[in-house]
């Protein structure tokens, strides 16, 4: 019993050191133009392009951007693969619960095959199972959204931030 309670107390490293103030801020700013730009364009033209996971992808982007994971093949074939394995899932078995968990782990692996690891796109399968869309849930949100992310992420952080983005394609 003593050596499992010792796993869950973790190993008492050090927090990370706290970014400094400017980027703290540069990254809540990128956030704010990101997600004002996808609501500003689904508004006036009335598409859907907002999906919870995109607030997820914004932290990557602008507060992370040189990690793998923030990197535009990630968030673009993350993104994509997991909404069209949540789809597939849901079309072939329906929304069942064994369906719904089986759509999320097959996201993973696939992210993992591909690597193309975006963390928030885990949720996509999960915002399929609760929306219960059409195939073109694959586009609008999912593609467009994903790309418009990378395309702000491109300006913003080598414009408005001075950084080298992406680190790789």
């Amino acid at each position: 019993m003593g050596s499992w309670r010792a796993r869950f107390a973790g190993d008492k490293s050090a927090l990370p050191p706290r970014a400094a103030p400017r980027q703290i801020l540069m990254a809540g700013l990128g956030g704010f133009v990101m997600m004002l730009v996808l609501a500003g364009l689904a508004e006036n033209l009335g598409l859907a392009l907002v999906l919870g996971s995109f607030g997820a992808s914004c932290v990557l982007v602008f507060g992370f951007p040189d990690a793998p994971f923030s990197q535009p093949r990630n968030i673009v074939a993350g993104h994509f693969l997991s909404s069209l394995i949540g789809l597939a899932c849901l079309t072939l078995f329906g929304p069942q619960v064994w369906s719904l968990g089986l759509a999320v782990g097959l996201a993973i692996a696939l992210m993992m095959l591909t690597r193309t690891v975006h963390p928030p796109a885990g949720s996509n399968p999960v915002i399929v199972f609760l929306m219960l869309p059409g195939w073109e849930f694959l586009l609008l949100p999912t593609l467009l959204g994903a790309l418009l992310i990378v395309a702000v992420a491109l300006v913003y952080n080598n414009l408005c931030r001075g950084l080298s983005y992406p680190k790789y394609w």
